[in-house]
């Protein structure tokens, strides 16, 4: 298993917005294969940051999932709330 760690700077106001639309494209991640969990936190200090929590089987069902046709769907929907480019990355457990 490993977790995907995804840190999103959105633009003020949009907040609601980003949440929702997140939930929305929640389906398009759980529809891939090797797709286990999924949540959405938001910052209390910083409430524009938002912090993505996937657990796939592995990093290549993610990659799988970036390469599929539901990738830029999801885009779709989260993209245009973005203040920045966002950052994630890949980690195990110890």
């Amino acid at each position: 298993m490993v977790l995907e760690v995804a840190l999103f700077d959105i633009t003020p106001g949009a907040e609601a917005s980003f949440a929702a639309d997140s939930t929305t494209g929640r389906d398009l991640l759980a529809a891939t294969p090797g797709f286990r969990t999924w949540r959405m936190t938001q910052g209390v200090e910083s409430p524009t940051r938002f912090v993505l929590l996937v657990e796939w089987d592995s990093v290549e069902a993610h990659q799988a999932f970036r390469d599929s046709d539901r990738f830029p769907q999801w885009r779709a929907l989260i993209g245009p709330h973005f203040a920045t480019p966002p950052h994630a990355e890949h980690f195990t457990d110890l």
